[in-house]
């Protein structure tokens, strides 16, 4: 666990300071979370690692696609997923997803821009309802965005602390 609390880390550092989480580190935490597997359980273990993280990703992929998640964060999701026992994984994803709420909403009511954000969410449910399909998510601000990868180490260090 203290491997991916590393690579957590370090994800942040990349997410705030450069805005996405570079593959290759994504692919040293999942050979890492891979390898402790293998170790502890041999090959049905890193077979249950790779489940878990496939199962969470592919969860989280119809967000990416309509632009509310990007790609290095529901890569993030499903790696740190396969780390975590299956139970925990579902109250792991709520609390990274609340705690980044929370911040959501600290930068809008800092920014003043909550009745902004509110009616562009209204209208785009709206048309999403009107029209029957999903599409992308109107985002114009870069600033508005929150990067996912501190939330993602708050919820596992909560779950490692026995918070849940």
């Amino acid at each position: 666990m203290a491997a991916l609390c590393v690579f957590l880390a370090a994800a942040c550092g990349f997410d705030y300071k450069k805005k996405r989480i570079p593959n290759g580190l994504l692919a040293l935490e999942a050979l890492s979370g891979a390898a402790e597997c293998l170790y502890g359980s041999g090959f049905p273990g890193v077979s249950v690692f790779v489940g878990k993280a496939l199962l969470v990703t592919a969860l989280l992929y119809p967000l990416f696609r309509i632009g509310t998640l990007g790609a290095g964060d529901v890569k993030l999701f499903g790696v740190t997923a396969g780390y975590l026992p299956f139970g925990k994984i579902l109250t792991f994803l709520f609390f990274s997803l609340l705690t980044a709420a929370v911040i959501s909403l600290i930068k809008m009511w800092k920014e003043k821009s909550f009745r902004g954000r509110a009616a562009r969410l209204w209208g785009y449910g709206e048309d999403v309802i009107k029209n029957g399909r999903w599409k992308l998510y109107p985002v114009e601000e870069q600033g508005a965005r929150v990067c996912l990868s501190g939330p993602v180490l708050i919820s596992a260090l909560l779950c490692w602390g026995g918070a849940y």
